[in-house]
């Protein structure tokens, strides 16, 4: 698929890897919306995307609220187009251990909180984005459009405290292929990326040591990931038509320690 002239959406553009990715469709020639619970940093990105020739909108949306995300990809088909790319990037981290220091089990409502988010959130946008897209002309090859999540590499190796990361991670692992082979009808490509660690707010909010240390756990190349890295991958999945059901690490060959 071509990305010049056509319609994406991005759910967690509001900065890091969505932002990324968001700035780099609308390099390529997309008009992009930019999915995101927080209202004011969509905005700041689109209208630094517009202001640079490019074509952008901010939509408020909660990825686990069926309603919310309903709204936003209807105000973004209004505005744009109907969308056939989507970029499924918005996502949550926690690290708790199962029994806490006190000998208390951890609150089953922060496993539930990542796992909403993580997983539940990336199958409710790729539902409503696939109804939506199977219902466009055939491109090239047959071809509606194109779905990218984003898993991590701790859906194979995640750390101590990771249980509830790794698992929605894992699950997006899992579906990745099923999906693929459920929507190779309509013509509907899903791959994933399973990125390493990056250089994105959240990490920058570490101390440098710790920042540093774990750059130097990276064999090769010993930095963080930049979020270009990640937004270059995900627009090639776009352009390669067949590339589908796989799932691309992206983590300078990193294998996870236990902690």
């Amino acid at each position: 698929m071509k990305i010049q002239a056509q319609s994406a959406i991005v759910t967690g553009a509001g900065s890091g890897l969505g932002e990324a990715t968001a700035r780099e469709l609308a390099q390529l020639g997309a008009s992009v919306a930019l999915f995101d619970l927080n209202l004011v940093s969509a905005a700041r990105v689109a209208a630094e995307i517009n202001a640079q020739g490019g074509k952008a909108i901010a939509c408020q949306c909660d990825v686990t609220d069926s309603q919310s995300l309903q709204a936003a990809i209807d105000q973004a088909a209004a505005a744009l187009g109907p969308a056939r790319i989507l970029m499924s990037i918005a996502g949550i981290g926690a690290a708790k251990r199962i029994i806490a220091r006190d000998g208390s089990p951890a609150p089953l409502e922060d496993f539930v909180r990542v796992v909403n988010v993580n997983l539940i959130g990336t199958y409710n946008a790729a539902r409503l984005f696939a109804a939506a897209c199977a219902k466009l002309d055939p491109m090239e090859d047959g071809e509606r459009g194109v779905m990218v999540f984003t898993a991590s590499v701790a859906a194979f190796d995640g750390q101590v405290g990771q249980q509830a990361y790794s698992a929605s991670k894992s699950g997006v692992v899992g579906m990745t292929l099923p999906m693929a082979r459920d929507l190779a009808q309509h013509g509907i490509r899903v791959c994933s990326i399973a990125p390493g660690l990056f250089a994105t707010p959240l990490m920058k909010t570490l101390p440098e040591g710790i920042q540093a240390s774990l750059a130097a756990s990276i064999p090769f190349p010993a930095r963080l990931g930049k979020p270009d890295e990640f937004a270059q991958l995900a627009c090639h999945i776009v352009t390669n038509t067949h590339l589908n059901g796989e799932v691309i690490r992206l983590d300078g060959a990193l294998r996870m320690a236990p902690r």
